[in-house]
């Protein structure tokens, strides 16, 4: 591995990782952000990293569902800084949504669980590094939220998701509210936006009818995801209500 490598540990458990970074490294230039001002700070600073380690869910109450993995990697390209990206996970379901996001991803060249070690994390630096991806077969459990969401029925039901997520939604009138659209497409977030998305991820049992309470229900199982997407698709204004 090359001396002087530039790695951003962008965690609020960075520096309980930078030791061993330093230690395995050959004179390597640590940066560690622990918060999301931290990460925008490194990221708009002096130079450019050659690695970046980002946690995809941060262990922080406060950042739980306003900054993630994700986040980090759109900073990078919102400066024009980009570097290759691994992504920490804990190995918990809650990540799965991400991670098929990040997989997608160009700018993420890898993914490695947390307690896996520090060889695995080393090893993912040495293959980023040199510029490659991890190898791997990606197979999908399930289509994609980020690919649904895609083109302007998928943004709509994206936006609708988000809305009822973020919990500002009880029924047609307060979503059409709080998602910006008519009510006639609020009454549709059954039969036409999130109801076939949720049947064609297999997320409802066949022999029950699709209900309103089924999709809130299934909004709130995937609200970190679904917060996360709004907050980086420029509809960050369906999770909170307007000032």
């Amino acid at each position: 591995m090359k001396p002087g490598m530039r790695v951003l540990v962008a965690s609020p458990l960075g520096r309980v990782v930078a030791p061993s970074l330093e230690r395995e490294l050959i004179d390597p230039v640590i940066t560690v952000a622990a918060d999301k001002r931290q990460v925008r700070e490194a990221v708009t600073g002096g130079y450019r990293f050659d690695v970046v380690i980002a946690d995809l869910v941060w262990n922080d109450p406060e950042l739980e569902f306003s900054f993630d993995g994700l986040d980090v990697v759109d900073m990078l390209a919102d400066a024009d800084r980009m570097a290759p990206v691994l992504l920490a996970t804990q190995g918990h379901s809650m990540e799965n949504d991400l991670l098929d996001e990040a997989r997608l991803r160009p700018e993420v060249v890898g993914v490695f669980v947390k307690a896996s070690g520090v060889n695995p994390l080393l090893n993912a630096l040495q293959t980023a590094a040199v510029g490659e991806r991890q190898q791997g077969d990606v197979r999908y459990r399930v289509p994609p939220l980020y690919v649904l969401f895609d083109g302007q029925k998928g943004s709509t039901s994206g936006r609708l998701a988000g809305a009822i997520a973020a919990g500002r939604a009880s029924d047609a009138p307060t979503l059409a509210r709080a998602a910006s659209v008519g009510l006639n497409t609020a009454n549709k977030v059954t039969s036409h936006y999130l109801g076939p998305i949720i049947v064609q991820r297999h997320e409802h049992d066949p022999r029950l009818p699709m209900t309103l309470g089924a999709v809130y229900r299934w909004c709130g199982l995937h609200a970190r995801y679904l917060t996360s997407w709004c907050r980086r698709n420029g509809h960050a204004d369906v999770l909170r209500p307007v000032d």
